[in-house]
């Protein structure tokens, strides 16, 4: 989505599930009623927003967090049931990649939703806003280049790579013996290090970004211009990084299916009791307040 504010308000919505999906972090039931707060200081990070924008920020969003609880989270249990009903049948490459192409279509269906709430936000965005979030992209973009480690040598970057699949892997299914590590390991550092041109697309979509914020003088065709820059967002991308990501799709699909496999008994439980632990949790959520209160 480029890397600004302009996707706040879609971010925030996901990030209910990202929560689930990808950072395996535990604290979805606490944190996810707090998500207008985090909405909002991540778009008054980056747009440095005033006061009556804050409030339409939080109005708009507010609407957009009732519909995501009540409409959304009950199909984000859905899909996390059938994810975990893959794994113990024993995960295969197919069902990563199906799990990738599942949380890419809530993703398509978040953005339909928040486009026009959004566009008519970036409205009201004033030039020296738009100073502020170009501002807020130098350092992120910064702390991109070191945290691949873009500026060091192939073996660095590999590396680099290669403990961040350990964690997120260990993260999911606990502790790793060594002889898993070693073999993750040697999987992980036959990835593409496609994060070079990664990074340059990042900043094309920014540039992408600022020259649709140059042509808001009509509010519906902004909107529409918007919504499709959201969803298509592969549109104009180097064909030489296109084809270096759907490389790295599917040897990251290889890489899961094949730790997947020397996974022990164990360690395949906590895997599918850490994806119950997100059902249950975004189960609860989707309830009304009082069926809440009778569980209590």
């Amino acid at each position: 989505m480029g890397r600004g504010g302009i996707s706040a308000l879609a971010r925030a919505g996901l990030l209910a599930l990202a929560l689930g999906l990808l950072a395996g972090c535990s604290m979805v039931r606490m944190g996810y009623p707090q998500l207008d707060t985090v909405a909002l200081w991540t778009a008054d990070e980056y747009f440095d927003l005033d006061t009556d924008q804050k409030r339409e920020f939080r109005r708009r969003f507010d609407r957009l967090h009732e519909w995501h609880r009540y409409e959304q989270l009950p199909e984000y249990a859905a899909f996390l049931s059938e994810t975990k009903s893959r794994i113990e049948k024993g995960l295969t490459r197919e069902d990563v990649l199906w799990i990738t192409q599942s949380v890419r279509a809530r993703y398509r269906t978040l953005v339909v939703y928040v486009s026009d709430d959004a566009a008519a936000m970036l409205m009201t965005i004033t030039p020296e806003q738009l100073d502020s979030l170009q501002q807020r992209w130098e350092r992120v973009n910064r702390k991109f280049v070191r945290e691949f480690r873009l500026e060091s040598s192939t073996e660095e970057q590999q590396r680099a790579t290669g403990r961040r699949v350990l964690s997120r892997i260990r993260d999911w299914v606990g502790h790793l013996d060594d002889d898993q590590e070693k073999q993750i390991l040697a999987w992980a550092a036959d990835l593409p290090l496609a994060h070079g041109l990664r990074h340059e697309d990042r900043m094309r979509r920014q540039r992408e970004f600022l020259q649709l914020m140059s042509q808001r003088g009509d509010a519906g065709q902004f909107a529409a211009r918007l919504r499709q820059w959201l969803l298509d967002w592969e549109q104009g991308r180097d064909p030489a990084y296109d084809r270096l990501f759907k490389e790295w799709s599917q040897k990251q699909a290889d890489l899961y299916a094949a730790t997947y496999r020397i996974l022990l008994p164990h360690q395949r439980e906590a895997l599918a009791e850490r994806v119950q632990v997100y059902i249950n949790d975004f189960t609860y959520l989707a309830r009304r307040p009082a069926a809440q209160a009778a569980e209590r």
